[in-house]
């Protein structure tokens, strides 16, 4: 499945977009990481509970997720230093096509009145963002497993640091957008 998108990259996105920004081939625009990550404030003093959402994460994402600690202590917000605030994935390569794929063409469609995602979700850098507001879309999470929903936060990172081009590199690989000006 992920061979596909790559293929489908190497043979005819890449093209169109060397042809719609002409410029040095070794600078068409391509996909270089995929970050998927859960705030998981909600759940600092339930072990079970951050156990349960890395479990989730991992397994949409095919790959391990990563527990991250607070570096400081905030009174205001009563955390602690080395006390767990968040899970955090780093996808690449085939696991990122893959993913990708699987988010376009499975887990958006399955949300309910989907318009498209906003395209306001690019930071000026050719990177995208934007965020789920639960985990229940993905085929691979069951219902019956999950203790409490939650959301999680996507960015897509590109070699580009051109917005427009990557929106046209998202756009041909097959993102949803929404439909009207950017």
């Amino acid at each position: 499945m992920a061979a596909r998108l790559f293929e489908k990259y190497k043979s005819e996105i890449k093209p169109v977009l060397e042809s719609e920004f002409p410029q040095n081939t070794m600078l068409t625009a391509k996909l270089e990481k995929i970050t998927i990550s859960v705030g998981t404030g909600f759940a600092m003093k339930d072990s079970k509970l951050m156990q349960n959402i890395s479990d989730t994460i991992s397994l949409i994402a095919g790959q391990k997720a990563v527990t991250i600690k607070s570096k400081k202590s905030v009174a205001g917000f009563k955390v602690r230093e080395d006390m767990p605030v968040g899970v955090k994935v780093t996808l690449r390569g085939d696991r990122m096509y893959e993913f990708l794929d699987k988010l376009c063409t499975i887990a958006l469609p399955r949300v309910k009145d989907f318009r498209g995602l906003e395209r306001n979700g690019f930071d000026g850098a050719g990177n995208f963002n934007f965020g789920l507001d639960e985990q229940l879309m993905f085929p691979e999470v069951e219902f019956d497993s999950i203790i409490q929903t939650h959301g999680m936060n996507i960015s897509i990172t590109t070699s580009t640091s051109s917005d427009t081009e990557s929106f046209r590199l998202l756009e041909l690989m097959g993102v949803p957008f929404t439909k009207g000006r950017a």
